[in-house]
């Protein structure tokens, strides 16, 4: 198969899909391997690294697009690739089409076959190919959150772990997956007094007996979460329903009753936000305010830290990206069920329920 590795373009996306190390296993099993010149070189590779695993450059994003049978990219697809993506094209990448009703049709109107990172399920339900970002973005969403909280950036101006005498600060962390599990362990590490909630009690009975003592585990409910924000410092937001809508838990209404400069991380920004005054922000422009409180809703935060993330992401993808060339698509779908859930867009056609049902679009179950 031929394998397109495009520059990321998305505002300081500095990840890169695959490494040299990945393109050499494909290439090894008989594939292709074409990558834009300079898009490994933010993440610590350099062109001459991939040409000497036998892996082709090529200048410019429109010949990588042209020229490939599968692309693997890191980000959704934005406005300027959507017209090079073409039909029977596999994308293999993070979509998070129920954020962006724009490039959902734009992926219908292509005809290509789209297979999203973030769906690819396990019969445990976990996610392999979001677990390694989720590890990242948690513990980023500590160390962004803690900064943004100082007082020269717009926070209340408290010291996380505090000092003898003088209260730490107090963090919130809302959902109790993947992402919040890491944000409470690094805030646990920085001496914050943390409290993180969850719907499923056998989650934070776990999460009980695992965390230091400065983490409190509680129930999460509209009262609770209502209750806990008039004293927090930092609400971390990760909460995660696959392939759908991030459930909006923190009401504007809530704020009225937060302290001015209290920071909010929305990491489910990806998937439209679990507060209800996010919207995307960018690495160049992280934050703004809405009614005194200071919101963090970077929507590629891993794209801060891209060789930490491209290894950690090459990692977890690689072993899904040689099935899908090594078999086509179709066949490796049918022989991995973990493959098949990430299937979203197929040739015209919405294969994803949670997709379609935040767009309004017909559901058409696929046939492998």
């Amino acid at each position: 198969m031929i394998i397109g590795i495009p520059k990321e373009i998305k505002n300081n996306e500095n990840r890169v899909a695959l490494t040299p190390a990945g393109a050499q296993e494909l290439i090894k099993r008989g594939h292709v391997v074409y990558v834009q010149a300079t898009a490994g070189v933010n993440s610590g590779f350099a062109d001459a690294a991939y040409e000497a695993v036998g892996a082709k450059m090529l200048p410019t994003i429109e010949e990588v697009y042209a020229i490939a049978e599968m692309i693997i990219k890191v980000k959704e697809p934005i406005e300027p690739e959507y017209k090079l993506i073409r039909k029977g094209q596999l994308v293999f990448t993070y979509f998070h089409f129920a954020s962006s009703e724009p490039l959902t049709k734009a992926m219908i109107e292509s005809g290509a076959i789209c297979c999203a990172y973030e769906t690819v399920e396990r019969a445990d339900r976990s996610l392999p190919l979001l677990i390694p970002m989720s590890e990242v973005a948690g513990r980023m969403s500590i160390q962004e959150g803690l900064y943004f909280l100082e007082k020269p950036r717009g926070g209340k101006g408290i010291l996380a772990g505090g000092v003898p005498g003088v209260k730490p600060a107090k963090v919130l962390v809302i959902g109790a997956g993947v992402v919040g599990t890491a944000a409470a362990r690094i805030a646990a590490g920085a001496g914050a007094d943390v409290t993180i909630c969850d719907i499923s009690l056998p989650r934070l009975t776990y999460l009980t007996d695992v965390m230091p003592k400065n983490v409190k585990t509680l129930m999460s409910s509209e009262y609770n979460i209502r209750e806990e924000l008039k004293t927090t410092d930092l609400v971390i937001g990760s909460v995660l329903i696959p392939g759908a809508k991030a459930p909006k838990l923190v009401t504007r209404d809530m704020l009225k009753d937060m302290q001015p400069g209290t920071v909010m991380v929305d990491v489910a920004i990806d998937q439209g936000g679990c507060f209800e005054t996010s919207h995307p922000t960018t690495h160049e422009n992280p934050v703004y305010y809405v009614d005194g409180m200071l919101h963090y809703a970077v929507a590629n935060i891993p794209g801060a830290v891209p060789y930490t993330s491209t290894l950690a992401l090459t990692n977890a993808t690689l072993p899904y990206a040689i099935q899908l060339a090594n078999k086509g698509w179709r066949q490796a779908c049918k022989d991995n069920a973990e493959l098949a859930k990430g299937l979203n867009v197929v040739e015209g056609k919405v294969v994803y329920k949670s997709v379609a049902d935040a767009w309004g679009l017909k559901y058409e179950p696929i046939e492998l």
